[in-house]
């Protein structure tokens, strides 16, 4: 197609074509008839109007929008272009028409029935498409009119993960008939097997959506394993991670904070890195970070890990005054905290929110990974000198980078070498520490030893000086 956009959910997050319908319908009380339930299909258009992109220029003025190639009428390639597309692919399709009300009725939660209407469910879709294509394109500025050097490298080929989702469709299929549990009455083989046609026959991605929707209206409990399996298969067809998880019945495993399973930094390191120019030490600010559990991690996670850091440097005979000077060199936020009084209102909200997520979880303090403590502390020692005459915000109550690193070296070598090390790496990014290909290389090493995630140590990577 000449000129097509960007798919609709290369800028939003939520479900989107047919199975962003469905998830309407599953919502709503079922229509009474053929008009409500076009209403429906409607309501969600109009929802989409009122929506802006999530890389919007309507700040930019017509002219600063054309020199950067962007379409300033209209938005011709969206929600409504993703619908019909997926709709037309069914009508099209050589499915039987009750394979597609099978697939319909599963996704939709079996609300609207379009037999039950006197309706094929091929013409039930064509009702769909018509009423798609009465709409005009909505006028907003922001989508380019030409598909993205990303999208393009991006997409896979129908052929390279068909057979991954027939096969995650035929998983359920087995665990129905094993008697693991029991899919919920609409799943049934006839609905599963439609659903694989669906990815088989017509397009891979539509039969994954709309085989992940299947599951999360009937609540077909996903063991973490399966759960994972859908998320890789969710980022090769580049769909947000949200749209695999948002009502999804998982069955987490227990927290264990000994599982490194975030992808960037964690604990209270993390908490130190959210801090900014607004940011200001308090309940709330917390709160937000702790409830940030990472994708594919047990909910309550995030502030396990980072109650157990706090608790470790509570329970410690790290002086208060190092305690603030530390704080303020990992978030380059000084001044604002007194102590241990800061350590013991994040410890707080930290239970406030597993108490919430995981009221079965007991916090613990596992043994501190000791083996590592000399090499971290080599990498600290050897970086002090180098920043001995620095300030942490010189500008607005400083603190001495050298008491910093002092407090840094007490948590490696009397805490936890874990922690220090990434104490140790907010640091260098606060006090803008150049470094060499081969100290960055070895902190990746070490990184790695700790089963840090993927993003964790590249975070410096920013400082290797050219050369």
């Amino acid at each position: 197609m000449t000129g097509r956009q960007e798919p609709y959910y290369v800028d939003y997050d939520a479900d989107f074509g047919l199975s962003g319908l469905t998830e309407g319908f599953t919502l709503s009380p079922a229509p009474e008839d053929t008009g409500a339930a076009l209403g429906l299909v409607t309501a969600k258009l109009d929802a989409y109007d009122r929506e802006c992109p999530a890389g919007s220029v309507d700040h930019l003025s017509a002219d600063e929008r054309s020199i950067l190639g962007y379409d300033t009428s209209h938005d011709d390639w969206g929600y409504a272009e993703e619908l019909r597309e997926d709709v037309r692919g069914l009508v099209e399709s050589p499915l039987a028409d009750e394979a597609i009300r099978a697939v319909w009725r599963a996704a939709a939660g079996g609300g609207w029935d379009p037999a039950a209407h006197g309706m094929s469910a091929r013409d039930w879709l064509r009702c769909i498409d018509e009423t798609c294509a009465a709409r005009p394109p909505r006028k907003i500025p922001g989508r380019r009119p030409a598909p993205s050097s990303w999208w393009g490298a991006w997409r896979p080929t129908a052929d390279e993960v068909r057979d991954d989702v027939v096969a995650e469709i035929a998983e359920i299929t087995k665990m129905r008939s094993c008697r693991e549990r029991s899919a919920g009455p609409l799943l049934s083989p006839d609905t599963l097997s439609a659903l694989e046609e669906v990815a088989a026959h017509v397009d891979p991605d539509l039969g994954f959506r709309l085989f992940l929707r299947a599951l999360k209206v009937h609540s077909v409990r996903i063991e973490k394993a399966r759960y994972d399996r859908l998320q890789a298969l969710g980022e090769r067809f580049g769909h947000p991670a949200a749209l695999i998880d948002v009502g999804l019945d998982i069955a987490w495993p227990p927290i264990d904070t000994a599982r490194r399973d975030a992808t960037w930094d964690f604990g209270f390191s993390h908490l130190a890195g959210q801090a900014h120019q607004d940011w200001c030490e308090s309940r709330e600010e917390i709160r937000k970070t702790v409830g940030g559990d990472g994708i594919g991690q047990t909910p309550g996670s995030a502030a396990a890990v980072l109650l157990e850091d706090t608790l470790r440097l509570l329970r410690s005979a790290l002086p208060d005054a190092a305690v603030t000077a530390l704080w303020a060199g990992a978030s380059d936020r000084p001044g604002s905290t007194d102590g241990r009084d800061w350590l013991r209102l994040v410890a707080d909200v930290c239970r406030e929110r597993l108490r919430e997520a995981a009221p079965a979880y007991t916090p613990v303090v596992a043994p501190a990974r000791t083996e590592l403590a000399d090499p971290v502390l080599r990498e600290v020692r050897e970086t002090a000198p180098a920043v001995a005459d620095k300030v942490v915000s010189p500008h607005w109550h400083p603190v001495p980078a050298a008491d910093v690193m002092d407090a840094l070296e007490h948590v490696v070598t009397r805490i936890d070498p874990d922690l220090g090390f990434r104490l140790f790496l907010r640091v260098l990014r606060t006090l803008s520490v150049p470094l060499t290909q081969e100290r960055y290389d070895r902190y990746q090493a070490i990184g790695e030893r700790f089963g840090y995630g993927e993003y964790h140590v590249s975070d410096v990577e920013h400082l290797i000086e050219a050369g």
